[in-house]
């Protein structure tokens, strides 16, 4: 049986401008608090997390383009 390893990574630059490190590493423990601490978060996690919270930003209109 194969197994896939997930290595962790350092948490990546955010690509929005006025989205910082911490408001993406907060919303992503929110969001993979079920995954954490036993597996490490994949860069996969912090995008997603990322396009998830600028999402909810857009949606209440907190974030202007």
């Amino acid at each position: 049986m194969k197994t896939k390893i997930q290595t962790a990574l350092e948490q990546p630059k955010p690509f929005m401008p006025g989205i910082t490190k911490g408001m993406v590493r907060q919303h992503a423990f929110q969001l993979f608090r079920d995954k954490l601490p036993d597996h490490p978060l994949t860069l996969q996690d912090w995008v997603l997390a990322e396009k998830d919270l600028v999402d909810s930003f857009e949606t209440d209109g907190l974030l202007k383009r």
